[in-house]
C-alpha cells in the first residue's frame, strides 16, 4: 500500500507542481496517504526564490493555492481513484535547510549544522548553489552543501550581536 501511495504521489506531482508554481510559490513536498476510504493529500508550499529573505505564505494566499490545487486534483480525480482529503501547509521554523535557497532565506540567522565529523552552530552568511559561508565563534568558514548532513535554524529571543552582522555583510535591517 505505500508504494501505490508513493506512485500516486509521482503521477500527481507534476501538475501540483505546475498549480502551486503558476500561484506564485513553490511546491515544498508532497505526501499522498490512505486515511481510511479516502486519500489525504499532503502539500507544503514556499515562497518562491525571487520573494527573497524573510519572506512568508500568509493565510490567504495558502487558500488561494489550495483553491488551484484542489482544482487541478479534481482535473485527475482518475488518478486519485476516489475522495481526497486536501491538506496546505508551508514550512515551520523547524523545517530542516536541504536547498541553497534556504539557506539564502536565513542569511544572518543562527543555524545549528550537523557534518559527518561535527555539529556546530554558526551565523549564515552568503550561500550559493554549492556552499555557504558560516560565521562559527569568530571565524568565517565555507560549508559545502555536500558536507551538510543535517541542518536547523536556531530561535534567538535575543537581536544578534552587530559585529556578528558586520562580519557577514548585513546590518540591522536583515533581521527579523
Amino acid at each position: 500500500m505505500a508504494n501505490q501511495q508513493g506512485d500516486l504521489s509521482a503521477a500527481l506531482e507534476p501538475v501540483v507542481r505546475d498549480a502551486v508554481a503558476a500561484a506564485g510559490f513553490e511546491l515544498e513536498q508532497l505526501d499522498v496517504q490512505r486515511a481510511g476510504r479516502r486519500n489525504l493529500v499532503k502539500v507544503a508550499v514556499d515562497t518562491a526564490d525571487a520573494a527573497g529573505a524573510g519572506a512568508s505564505i500568509g493565510l490567504d494566499e495558502v487558500a488561494d493555492v489550495s483553491r488551484a490545487i484542489a482544482g487541478v486534483l479534481d482535473e485527475h480525480d482518475h488518478v486519485l481513484g476516489g475522495p481526497y482529503t486536501l491538506e496546505v501547509t508551508s514550512p515551520g521554523t523547524d523545517r530542516p535547510l536541504t536547498k541553497p535557497r534556504h539557506w539564502r532565506r536565513n542569511r544572518l540567522r543562527l543555524v545549528k549544522v550537523r557534518t559527518a565529523e561535527e555539529t556546530f552552530t554558526g551565523r549564515v552568511g552568503a550561500a550559493d548553489e554549492q556552499g555557504v559561508q558560516l560565521l562559527v565563534g569568530d571565524q568565517l568558514r565555507q560549508v559545502p552543501f555536500a558536507e551538510v548532513a543535517h541542518a536547523v535554524v536556531e530561535i534567538e529571543f535575543k537581536q544578534p550581536p552587530p559585529e556578528e552582522l558586520a562580519r557577514l555583510g548585513g546590518g540591522q535591517e536583515g533581521t527579523r
